[in-house]
Order: C-alpha cells, then sequence, then structure tokens
C-alpha cells in the first residue's frame, strides 16, 4: 500500500479515505464540498470528516518541516524505534 493504494485490497470506505488524502495532499486548492460528500456517502459524519482532514494535514505539514530542515529519516524507518 506504501507504493499505490489502488492496488492494495481496501474496503469502499478506506478507498475514499485514500482518494481524500491524496486529493488534499496534491491539491489542497481543489477541495471541494464533493471530495466530503463521498466520505459522507461511505458513513462518515463531521467528527470523522474533521479528524481526517487533521490527520492529513498533520503528516504534511510534519513532512514540510523536515524537508525544510533537511531532516534525513532514521536508517530503520519502517520499524521506527529500531529493535532493541
Amino acid at each position: 500500500m506504501a507504493d499505490d493504494w489502488r492496488k492494495a485490497e481496501l474496503s469502499s470506505r478506506e478507498r475514499a479515505l485514500c482518494a481524500f488524502a491524496e486529493r488534499l495532499t496534491r491539491a489542497p486548492g481543489r477541495m471541494d464540498r464533493g471530495a466530503l460528500d463521498e466520505l459522507r456517502a461511505q458513513g462518515l459524519d463531521d467528527v470523522a470528516l474533521h479528524e481526517a482532514a487533521q490527520i492529513v494535514a498533520y503528516f504534511n505539514y510534519i513532512n514540510r518541516v523536515a524537508d525544510a530542515l533537511h531532516v534525513d529519516l532514521e536508517p530503520d524507518m519502517p520499524g521506527y524505534p529500531p529493535p532493541g
């Protein structure tokens, strides 16, 4: 899933969330009510929509901070913190 969420076995709800996250990340200025309506159609309420937006925004924010400060990833990042 890390390479392409479209190839992963996901529920329709998970797919809608991934599409929302990708759209908010790549084209935040083009977000519209349709994007939220797609999530509502999958059963998400306003609280869940807010949480989804906050989580996506946080990861985008922290990645930009890391990029700006040239933070190197840990060598064992998928298993961070390193075992032991």
